[in-house]
C-alpha cells in the first residue's frame, strides 16, 4: 500500500506541471460542479464542496473558474452538465485489480473509452462486483511535511477524531479514516494548526499485488491510458511497488 500511495502522490504532483494540467483542471472543476449541485453552493455548509474548492486552489485552478463552477453546479448560472458517477471494474497486467470512477454526461462514451484503454494496454473489463470487494471506501487526508512536522504530531491531532492510521509517504503524511470521520479529522488538523493538501473519500485496497519492474511499467502505462479518458476522474489499483522499483521506473 505504501508503494502505491507514494506513486499516486508523486504522480499527482507531476500532473500539476506537465502537459495534462488542463485535464487535471477539468476534473477538479467537475468535482466542484457536482459537489455544489448535490449539497448547495455554500462551502461553509457543504464540506464536500469546501474540500473540492481547496483541492482546486492548491492545484492553481484560477478563482474565476472555481466560482463559475460553483454557480453552474448550484444553478445560479446556465451551462452545468448533468454529470453522473459511473464505476467500472477491471484487471490489469499481473492480475492487478482496478476500480475506475468516471463523471460523465454520456455513459456509452465513457464505457467505450475505458474498455478501449484497457484492451489496448493489456487489461480487461471485469463483471460488476468481481473487483470491488478487494477495496474499502476510506477517507484519506494528505498532509505535507512542513516546518518539522512529525508523524507523532499528526497522530496526536487526529487520533480522537477517528483516524485509523497515519502513513509516512516520504514527502507527506497520509491520514486514513472512515469516510464518516473525514470532516472531524480535517477539522482536528485545522484546529491543531496543521495544513492539509487534500481531504477526500477514496478506495483503499485490502489486498495488494507486488510488482517487479517490468510489471510495474506495464501497469503504470495502463493507468496513464485510462486517466487520459476525458470522463475518468479516479483510478484505484491494488498494486504495491518497492522504493527501488519506483526509482527505476521514474
Amino acid at each position: 500500500m505504501s508503494g502505491h500511495s507514494k506513486w499516486a502522490t508523486t504522480k499527482h504532483k507531476k500532473a500539476v506541471v506537465d502537459a495534462k494540467r488542463g485535464k487535471l483542471f477539468a476534473r477538479l472543476i467537475k468535482n466542484i460542479e457536482v459537489a455544489a449541485r448535490t449539497g448547495g453552493g455554500d462551502p461553509a455548509g457543504n464540506p464536500t464542496l469546501y474540500d473540492a474548492i481547496q483541492k482546486a486552489k492548491k492545484n492553481s485552478v484560477p478563482n474565476d473558474n472555481i466560482e463559475r463552477a460553483v454557480r453552474r453546479g448550484s444553478g445560479q448560472e446556465a451551462g452545468g452538465a448533468n454529470w453522473e458517477t459511473v464505476t467500472y471494474e477491471g484487471y490489469g497486467p499481473s492480475g492487478v485489480a482496478l476500480l475506475i470512477e468516471c463523471l460523465t454526461d454520456n455513459r456509452n462514451r465513457a464505457a467505450t473509452e475505458v474498455r478501449t484503454a484497457l484492451t489496448r494496454n493489456g487489461g480487461s473489463l471485469a463483471d460488476a462486483g468481481s473487483v470491488s470487494y478487494l477495496f474499502s471506501r476510506k477517507g484519506v487526508v494528505i498532509v505535507p511535511k512542513a516546518g518539522g512536522l512529525t508523524e507523532d504530531d499528526v497522530l496526536l491531532a487526529v487520533l480522537d477524531a477517528g483516524a485509523e492510521a497515519v502513513n509516512d509517504l516520504d514527502e507527506a503524511y497520509e491520514v486514513v479514516c472512515e469516510p464518516s470521520d473525514l470532516i472531524p479529522v480535517r477539522t482536528a488538523l485545522r484546529d491543531a494548526g496543521i495544513e492539509y493538501e487534500s481531504a477526500e473519500s477514496s478506495f483503499v485496497p485490502s489486498v495488494t499485488v507486488p510488482l517487479d519492474e517490468e510489471a510495474a511499467r506495464k501497469v503504470f502505462k495502463l493507468i496513464d491510458a485510462i486517466e487520459d479518458c476525458d470522463d475518468v476522474q479516479n483510478v484505484y489499483a491494488n498494486f504495491d511497488v518497492s522504493d527501488e522499483i519506483m526509482a527505476a521506473v521514474g
